[in-house]
């Protein structure tokens, strides 16, 4: 078993203390202590290779920690490059093993969690360019920042990019750019590389051994999900959700089956739903479900999703994404409250409060809530002040509210006799700009012989804050706005008219690609693909000018993904 650990890229390095192996290979000595092996089947298939010392530590595998995700990828290549014969199941135990005993402590999945959700982000983890190129110009910066190495393993694997990948050695022997701040070198002085600069953070920012792992390691222990959660989620381009989970054990320890009814707050459509799930560590869930009638359309919420969750060490919340697509491109993203019989708020009806609005209708749902409320028990933030009780019962407390004039802009907390949902209710003076989320789309082309890769747009609504100025960190995000969609070229190639021919934006702002392959139509001959604008135009709101809003966002909608990288059998 070698491929990521393989002793065939692990030449001797300078300035490292090196032992010679039963093979004759050199190898790095390891200075810091390892994670023992104790598993009997990971030793039987991994230990051909990687030989056990006489702390129960294999060489390479116990100096490494990481995701379910990253083990999968490990075993994938001792497989491809190295010949390990292991059978699916074989290769589910070793990897529920490794991910547990090996693995991430909760505090240290967190952060990277986006990269096994599958979402689209701008990674705010890179620390400098030097480190951006060097780690992230092929990948995910999460990739990396997924794993825990010693020093020497960091090393290593930077060797093996090299061995393996032929652009690797240029990227990491690029000059550094100049640090802020840096005294300049002195005269002859090698130039500081890429490589170098990534190697230190990577060392100091992901080590073998930290805090978080040594207190999490002995509370690991069997996942105790069972029972009732309470649902909050929400579907761009179709709103906010809430309902119940109900999870029931599965055939070991940590497999469960699930049954989620949720209900929409825009709609009130219900949706059913029943899957399965495995969790790996003791806290991070894997697993498949579906509604019961499943359309065909591409963005039908009934479609089979995987679902990636984290739950907190206590077991008591959980937060996720249940996506679905080829691209991954459509999903709920999911909070979870372990159900009890103190009252609990989820959600509230699609609401905004403007400042010196009288009689405004609040619908606040939960579970357990009093049906004997009086307007003095539910607080609306300062400024809001309710005015009667229009209906509450177990599920749900529709009210009347009055806003002040100078009401305190901003998303205010919802309480409910000791019930608190934070940052829930948005309060505002004037919508002053619009921002059209995600920022920046990508699509694929398809429907002949490749699929489509959609995208999915919404419309948000937004206050500049106590310093007026939009776009900075005290602009106030005050909710979905009522808009129409059209789409706009993007002037990057002269009279190629990318609007007429990339694709159609529906109502909803769900973008649908147009099909691959040259186009008769289009000048040239070319292919659909191009640069495009995504225009959100507000119906009511209008800027200082009087004239409507209008927000926007950069396509890129290019050819299908023709090579793809996924763990499938991670999830259930």
């Amino acid at each position: 078993m070698l491929g990521l650990f393989s002793a065939s890229v692990v030449m001797a390095q300078a300035n490292k203390p090196v032992a010679t192996t039963a093979d004759g290979d050199k190898a790095a000595v390891e200075s810091e202590d390892g994670i023992p092996v104790t598993d009997r089947l990971t030793i039987e298939k991994c230990g051909a290779c990687h030989q056990q010392d006489e702390k129960g530590n294999m060489s390479r595998i116990s100096w490494a920690r990481t995701t379910p995700e990253g083990w999968s990828q490990a075993i994938k290549r001792m497989v491809r490059l190295n010949g390990l014969e292991i059978t699916p199941d074989e290769s589910r135990a070793v990897v529920k093993y490794l991910s547990t005993w090996h693995g991430l402590a909760p505090e240290e999945a967190r952060p990277v969690m986006y990269l096994p959700e599958k979402r689209i982000v701008d990674e705010a983890l890179i620390p400098n360019d030097s480190v951006r190129q060097a780690c992230a110009a092929c990948h995910a910066f999460a990739q990396p920042m997924s794993w825990r190495r010693s020093k020497t393993e960091w090393k290593l694997l930077q060797d093996l990019h090299v061995a393996l990948y032929s652009q690797a050695e240029a990227q990491y022997r690029r000059p550094a750019d100049p640090q802020p701040g840096a005294a300049p070198s002195a005269p002859g002085t090698p130039p500081v590389t890429n490589g170098q600069l990534a190697l230190e953070f990577m060392q100091k920012a992901a080590p073998l051994h930290t805090v978080e792992w040594g207190n999490w390691r002995p509370r690991i222990r069997t996942p105790y999900l069972a029972g009732k959660w309470l649902v909050s989620a929400h579907l761009p381009g179709r709103g906010d959700y809430v309902g119940e989970l109900t999870v029931a054990p599965g055939k070991s320890a940590d497999e469960f089956v699930t049954g989620a009814t949720l209900r929409s707050l825009s709609t009130g459509e219900t949706l059913t739903r029943a899957g399965t799930g495995l969790v790996y560590g003791g806290y991070s869930w894997r697993g498949r479900s579906k509604g019961a009638t499943p359309g065909a359309a591409p963005d039908d919420p009934n479609r089979e999703t995987r679902e990636t969750m984290w739950f907190a060490p206590d077991q008591k919340s959980g937060e996720g994404r249940w996506f679905w697509g080829e691209y991954n491109e459509f999903g709920f993203d999911v909070a979870l409250t372990r159900a009890g019989t103190e009252p609990a708020i989820l959600g509230v009806g699609p609401v905004l409060l403007k400042a010196g609005a009288k009689g405004a209708q609040v619908r606040i749902v939960g579970a357990n809530l009093p049906s004997d409320l009086k307007p003095a028990e539910i607080s609306l933030g300062e400024g809001v002040t309710v005015t009667r009780i229009v209906s509450a019962s177990a599920g749900e407390a529709v009210v009347t509210a009055d806003v002040a004039a100078n009401a305190v802009p901003g998303r205010h907390d919802i309480g409910i006799r000791g019930a608190t949902l934070a940052q829930a209710l948005p309060v505002y003076a004037a919508i002053d700009y619009l921002k059209v989320v995600p920022e920046t789309g990508l699509a694929r082309l398809g429907g002949v012989k490749h699929p489509k890769g959609y995208g999915q747009f919404e419309a948000l609504g937004y206050g500049n804050g106590a310093d007026g100025k939009p776009g900075t960190p005290d602009d106030v995000k005050i909710g979905p706005v009522d808009v129409t969609w059209s789409i706009d070229e993007f002037m990057a190639v002269y009279n190629d008219d990318d609007k007429d021919f990339v694709g159609a934006l529906s109502a909803n702002a769900l973008f649908t690609p147009a099909s691959e392959g040259p186009n008769p139509n289009r000048r040239f001959g070319r292919n659909n693909y191009g640069e495009v604008w995504v225009v959100a135009t507000a119906k009511t709101e209008k800027d200082k000018f009087g004239q409507p809003l209008t927000g926007r966002a950069y396509l890129v909608v290019t050819v299908p993904a023709y090579q793809r990288w996924d763990q499938p059998e991670v999830s259930q």
